[in-house]
């Protein structure tokens, strides 16, 4: 076998999930689908005041009284509930797909053989299995509602298997008797917990067809503010607004949205792998263990040397076989997918 990485390299994420809408409702309805409305963006303007770090040539008092003087203007999209609501929805779906370490792209033929047969070798003696846990729980704890989930009087989680256009219960969770630092599970709800994993690992395995509904419901009270996914606006022109939110539909009647993306960042959450993560947590799985709000990868290719490409390289290349719990985070990154050739 060549001793190279192919120089075209790409992988299908496995994990595929969809848009989150929210809608709002009663809690004490929470089990009754009809009654729920779209929650709906509004645009608010707001006059500011200057309170960004400053430099030293622009502390005089006259500067700082003249720069206060001036209004600082602020057009914003905003969501929130209704007066006569409690209750956010969160709703969308995950499909889990087969064909893990099956490359979509890849110009040498005998680099993927070996993978296919790396890949298989694992999937027989871990069946994706502590990856299908990981992924069950951060559906349960309702990771994925990011800062709705703060400060929640009540979370409810509930999971449901489409088949042949039917939804079936696979569960229902209590989201804030999980922890977000670790994965361990209540008691009370180990036995649907299982069957969530369960099925999640016979899905990746391709053993079965898997197309879940998760819908959250999120306790926060009559009229509070809800948060959907924030558009990232390049070309921002001067008087446009300062923060634009995600919406579905079109635009005189969107209803707010949560991107895909920040869904799946969310499920795939399952990294405690690194060596720092007594101290920090879980993290999303990424080639440099990369968290961008902390402006840090916890995984360098020198110095902890447990980034995915050495150990990928290693294992594909040099036969260096990684640890058991590297190996689950080499997996979740193919899982993840991405463009990882040479070139």
């Amino acid at each position: 076998m060549s001793k190279e990485t192919p120089s075209v390299l790409a992988f299908e994420r496995k994990l595929d999930p969809s848009d989150a809408l929210f809608h709002s409702g009663d809690w004490t309805a929470r089990n009754d689908d009809r009654g729920w409305t779209p929650v709906r963006l509004q645009e608010k303007s707001v006059r500011g005041t200057i309170s960004n770090r400053l430099k030293a040539a622009e502390q005089d008092p006259l500067k700082l009284d003249a720069a206060i003087d001036k209004p600082n203007l602020q057009t914003v999209d905003v969501a929130a509930l209704p007066m006569d609501a409690d209750t956010l929805r969160v709703r969308f779906t995950l499909r889990v797909l087969p064909g893990v370490g099956q490359p979509s792209a890849c110009n040498k033929a005998d680099y993927q053989k070996k993978l296919i047969t790396l890949a298989q070798d694992y999937a027989t003696r871990h069946g994706f299995r502590e990856l299908a846990r990981r992924y069950a729980i951060n559906l349960a704890n309702g990771r994925f509602l990011w800062r709705n989930r703060v400060g929640a009087e009540d979370v409810e989680v509930e999971v449901a298997r489409f088949q042949q256009g039917q939804a079936a219960l696979v569960g229902r969770f209590d989201a804030l008797s999980f922890s977000l630092r670790d994965f361990n599970v209540p008691s009370d709800a180990q036995a649907q917990l299982q069957a969530l994993a369960d099925l999640i690992a016979q899905g990746l395995r391709g053993e079965t067809h898997v197309l879940l509904q998760i819908t959250a419901y999120v306790r926060i009270g009559n009229g509070q503010e809800v948060f959907p996914s924030q558009e990232l606006i390049l070309d921002r022109g001067r008087g446009d607004k300062s923060k634009t939110l995600y919406f579905v539909g079109a635009k005189q009647d969107g209803i707010a949205a949560m991107h895909s993306q920040k869904i799946g960042n969310a499920l795939r959450t399952v990294d405690d792998w690194y060596q720092e993560a007594d101290g920090n947590g879980p993290i999303a799985v990424e080639p440099y263990g990369s968290v961008t709000t902390q402006g840090k990868a916890y995984r360098q290719p020198k110095g902890s040397k447990d980034d995915f490409y050495t150990l990928f390289d290693g294992w594909m290349l040099k036969d260096k076989v990684p640890t058991e719990a590297q190996q689950h985070y080499v997996m979740a990154v193919l899982i993840r997918g991405g463009v990882f050739g040479e070139a």
